[in-house]
């Protein structure tokens, strides 16, 4: 069993930055691979970014790429999403999931195939 917080939503100002962290309490963390998704008022939920256990491998959505960087700390069980160049579209709330994985290189960027998640954390992007 893992338990994911999310934390350092905020409102912003377009252009501005944020880093989002997701901490991960349980089992070995270093062992699941983690995905960041985001859901608007009124859309579904979509992929952002993802990285692999030993973080080797990432993805991204072709929105943030260029402006969104995934990264992690096992020794502390964190995982960042830095986000730089934000938008107004940006505006969501920002979620962290995880999967145990079997290699350190796989990324999975389909919301079905993770197991635990977060509750969320609030982005607004003011124009």
């Amino acid at each position: 069993q893992v338990q994911l917080v999310e934390s350092g939503g905020g409102l912003v100002k377009a252009e501005d930055s944020l880093r989002l962290n997701c901490a991960a309490s349980g089992r070995t963390f270093s062992r699941y691979l983690v995905g960041w998704f985001r859901q608007a008022p009124g859309k579904e939920r979509e992929f952002v970014a993802t990285i692999s256990w030993g973080g080797y491998n990432t993805a991204y959505a072709d929105s943030v790429l260029g402006r969104f960087t995934i990264s992690r700390d096992n020794a502390k069980n964190t995982v960042y999403l830095q986000m730089d160049s934000l938008k107004p579209e940006d505006t969501a709330v920002y979620y962290c999931a995880a999967v145990e994985a079997q290699t350190p290189l796989i990324v999975i960027k389909n919301s079905r195939g993770y197991r635990y998640w977060g509750q969320g954390t609030q982005v607004t992007v003011s124009s």
